[in-house]
């Protein structure tokens, strides 16, 4: 039996179209359409199953029997940045990004301020369809998605080492942060760089 799912309306109720899975209280959706995995040919349901290169494949063929992990966000991203037709590309690249931690984070930020880089924890809130294989937009090089930065990936989480600009309460001003506006933010750590 799965635990019910995080609703980010009750977290985020300004940014209520927002979704990391939207918290359902029911074990099985209703009318949720049953897909044959690709791979192992079990019947699942649409939400038990991962497109990869277009075909369904189940999460026990991608996953094994490793529990789901359960993390919850600690603010968002706020900025102008979406992503744009690419794969990888973004419509209105800014420069800078405000990282609103909630309140209740506050506790959790002393000293924060003598930091110069971050390292930004968060989840790629809106994928598409994943490929095994694709050719990088960095270098056109063709690569698997270990290989590359696509935020399109079979676990969703981003992660970006940044300038700490400023703190204003419990909001980062950070540069070089490449999440979209309303990323879910999971975790903020030092920047850790050896010589």
């Amino acid at each position: 039996m799965r635990p019910p799912r995080l609703s980010l309306k009750k977290c985020f109720p300004e940014r209520s179209g927002l979704r990391l899975r939207e918290m359902t209280e029911q074990q099985e959706p209703p009318n949720e359409e049953r897909l044959t995995c690709s791979e192992c040919g079990a019947t699942c349901l649409e939400s038990d199953a991962i497109a990869v290169d277009k075909a369904p494949i189940c999460r026990r063929c991608l996953f094994g029997d490793a529990p789901a992990v359960e993390i919850h966000p600690i603010g968002f991203v706020s900025n102008t940045q979406q992503r744009d037709d690419s794969d990888f590309g973004l419509r209105d690249h800014c420069r800078t990004s405000r990282i609103e931690l909630f309140p209740g984070q506050r506790r959790f930020m002393h000293r924060l301020e003598e930091e110069e880089r971050l390292t930004i924890v968060y989840h790629l809130h809106k994928p598409r369809p994943v490929r095994s294989r694709f050719k990088r937009g960095l270098d056109g090089k063709e690569v698997g998605v270990f290989a590359s930065r696509t935020p399109d990936r079979l676990s969703p989480v981003g992660i970006q080492d940044v300038r700490l600009v400023s703190i204003q309460g419990t909001t980062l001003i950070v540069e070089g942060l490449d999440a979209i506006d309303g990323t879910p933010v999971l975790d903020v750590k030092m920047c850790w760089h050896r010589p």
